[in-house]
């Protein structure tokens, strides 16, 4: 596993971000994916972000991101949101036949943290803190106990 870094810590969070089209409206198709996927890439660096795997239905994309514990990812989602609405309905005027006034995006959207071990077992972890008379043995860089 390769973890990120940067002067002070270390770390890898990993992010599923699901971006609707308003009305939930089929204007995807591979090329504005791919547009949209570009811009996506454009914008990522000033915010720290690092894009993973991307893919779309008609109404919706699926992003897989990386991101460092600074980046303030409501305030990149917003940027995002703002301008490939404004780049994909100008490139793209097909688009504005299917959107009813200029929203381009829902307004909400969908993210979920991505990680590597179960919440169960990081409970588990956390409970375990400060027990004495468990043996504890490091594993790989895994703790176990």
């Amino acid at each position: 596993m390769n973890l990120d870094n940067n002067a002070h810590s270390v770390f890898l969070l990993h992010y599923h971000l699901v971006l609707v089209v308003k009305y939930r409206r089929q204007v995807f198709d591979d090329g504005i994916s791919s547009r949209a996927k570009e811009i996506f890439e454009y914008i990522a660096p000033n915010y720290n972000i690092t894009l993973e795997e991307w893919n779309h239905d008609k109404d919706h994309i699926h992003i897989l991101f990386r991101a460092h514990p600074n980046t303030e990812i409501s305030k990149f989602i917003n940027a995002y949101k703002s301008a490939s609405s404004r780049l994909l309905k100008k490139e793209f005027p097909q688009i504005r036949q299917k959107l009813w006034k200029e929203h381009f995006w829902s307004q909400s959207f969908c993210l979920i943290t991505t990680g590597g071990a179960p919440i169960e077992v990081i409970k588990k972890y956390i409970e375990s803190q400060g027990q004495r008379g468990r043996k504890r043995k490091w594993d790989g860089g895994k703790q176990s106990i």
